[in-house]
């Protein structure tokens, strides 16, 4: 598959990548793309996106920026994992099917153990077990075929460790009780964050597109509803993105109502000079990829025998890397993802050298 890079936006994206391929299969309807960007800590690692792109450039901008989210995640949580990611361009509901898949494990299988895929938006358990069926190279499948299962809510957990570790940073405190958590996007792993948060006495604001999934909160944990479009704007303590990437831009921020942003949302930064913007109007922005790497850690775990004490006990130390990264960037003057990155990048470059 070839494709203009012109529209991309940053010339320099993709040029630190190992490998991109494509494929495409006018037979099964199957277009897709796998970007790896390190294999320096070991085989890349990441979920297979599933959607109705606009164009072959927009799903590539895609897949090379989740790529490289994905090795700063694995580095961060002190994985020996390198970071990829695959997208897939069409409507997943009209695709799938037996040979859709059996095509794409073949392209997975290309690449020779350098990339392992899992779930992610727009694929689900089910389509990892039936892709597990034609390749080994899958992760995440369900309990019953020997996987971890639904990785949503450790993914959470993740979150909620990371957001105590702001509040003990912040307030003098880890407990959310009492604080004011907006969460933007309520799927399984906003509607899980929500609960832990709500059980240790936080007040939700909650917004989605799916409006069932709001009115459960507000039932189940007396959440205040809110609008998708307003809810960066709720004066709160912590807001949360959760939903899609590219929630904090050069609309919201200035919006912001919040004094830290800790979410689930992958790419939350629309550009990385949002981090700068953040920084100005004194909010503290945990980077999604150190506080949403639950899900990815949680399936590392089935390499050898998954062990979900292990799994959950190295999940809850995001509390102590957030930690970490607040000292650091207190004693340095950086922002907390300059830290993040440049610690990330400093463990894949030691151990490529190794």
């Amino acid at each position: 598959m070839t494709a203009d890079w012109t529209p991309l936006g940053d010339p320099t994206l993709g040029t630190e990548h190992e490998e991109v391929g494509g494929i495409w299969r006018k037979r099964t309807g199957l277009r897709a793309i796998v970007a790896i960007h390190s294999t320096a800590l070991g085989p890349s690692l990441g979920g297979t996106r599933f959607k109705p792109y606009g164009s072959v450039a927009e799903a590539l901008n895609d897949v090379l920026r989740l790529s490289r989210g994905m090795s700063y995640k694995s580095a961060m949580a002190g994985l020996q994992l390198g970071g990829g990611k695959a997208v897939i361009i069409g409507e997943p509901a009209k695709l799938r099917s037996p040979e859709f898949f059996k095509d794409y494990a073949a392209f997975l299988d290309s690449f020779g153990g350098r990339y392992y895929t899992a779930e992610d938006v727009g694929t689900s358990q089910a389509d990892m077990d039936e892709l597990g069926r034609y390749t080994s190279y899958v992760t995440g499948r369900s309990a019953e075929v020997g996987g971890s299962g639904d990785p949503s809510p450790v993914t959470a957990y993740g979150v909620f460790r990371a957001m105590q570790a702001a509040a003990e940073k912040l307030w003098g405190d880890p407990s959310l009780s009492g604080r004011t958590i907006a969460i933007s996007g309520v799927g399984k792993v906003g509607s899980t964050l929500a609960r832990l948060a709500a059980a240790e006495g936080a007040k939700l604001v909650v917004a989605d597109v799916d409006q069932q999934a709001v009115e459960a909160l507000v039932e189940a944990v007396g959440a205040i509803p809110a609008e998708v479009s307003e809810i960066h704007r709720t004066h709160c303590d912590i807001y949360a993105p959760c939903a899609l990437g590219g929630a904090l831009n050069e609309g919201t921020v200035p919006e912001l109502a919040c004094e830290a942003v800790v979410g689930a949302a992958n790419n939350q930064l629309s550009v990385p000079e949002m981090a700068d913007a953040l920084a100005s109007r004194h909010i503290a922005y945990v980077p999604d990829y150190v506080a949403n790497a639950g899900g990815v850690i949680n399936i590392a775990y089935e390499r050898g025998g998954y062990d979900p004490v292990a799994a959950r006990a190295h999940v809850g130390r995001i509390y102590e890397t957030v930690l970490e990264l607040f000292t650091k960037a207190e004693a340095s003057g950086e922002t907390l993802e300059a830290v993040a990155d440049r610690t990330a990048e400093e463990r894949m470059a030691q151990a490529a050298s190794a």
